[in-house]
């Protein structure tokens, strides 16, 4: 493993933090607002549209491993704090909770990049506190800004294990509209990076 693709942090101390958070007396709750929606590799009992308030989905996290390489790395979506983001919320029974949130940290935290936190989701049946996995401003993953053109050769040219870049963007995009939500920044992020150039 290179060097760029040690963890961060160990991954553990953050699963046992969480598994406190949640303890283990009620259902667990998890939000998803890309890859999660989709492709969420767990047994759930309930789903629901649901929105956070003060963070939003963004294209701003490097992938050296899963949609890029770390010669060429690509992008997935991270949580980064302002605004709103929908998505859907995730009911698991409480006896799976823990195998759960175990099977979840070998997806979503193999390099421990994300801040796993408990947020309020808002839902048509009211409120849920769930997991949520957000990205730090701060973090070696966190991108900056980017230019139309560096989306569009990142689009054009990043693969990783699981596909390119540019499908897993498709494929969160078109999820979210099977599911009537509506991201109008990434539609014109995909518009201007097929469109122009």
């Amino acid at each position: 493993m290179s060097e760029s693709l040690k963890p961060l942090r160990d991954p553990e101390p953050l699963l046992q933090r969480s598994l406190r958070e949640w303890g283990g007396h009620s259902d667990l709750w998890v939000f998803g607002y890309a890859s999660l929606i989709w492709r969420p590799d767990f047994e759930f009992a309930e789903r629901r549209p649901a929105r956070v308030h003060g963070w939003h989905r963004a294209l701003k996290m490097w992938s050296r491993i899963n949609r890029g390489t770390p010669e060429c790395p690509g992008l997935v979506f991270g949580m980064l704090s302002g605004g709103s983001c929908q998505g859907m919320v995730f009911r698991i029974p409480k006896s799976q909770g823990h195998e759960t949130l175990a099977r979840l940290w070998k997806r979503e935290m193999v390099t421990a990049v994300y801040d796993p936190k408990f947020l309020v989701c808002h839902t048509t049946h009211g409120p849920v506190r769930a997991l949520a996995f957000t990205l730090s401003r701060k973090s070696p993953s966190h991108t900056g800004v980017l230019s139309e053109e560096e989306y569009r050769r990142i689009f054009a040219s990043a693969c990783g294990i699981y596909g390119t870049t540019l499908d897993y963007v498709q494929a969160t995009l078109e999820e979210l509209r099977r599911h009537n939500i509506r991201d109008r920044g990434l539609e014109r992020l995909l518009r201007a990076a097929r469109h122009q150039g």
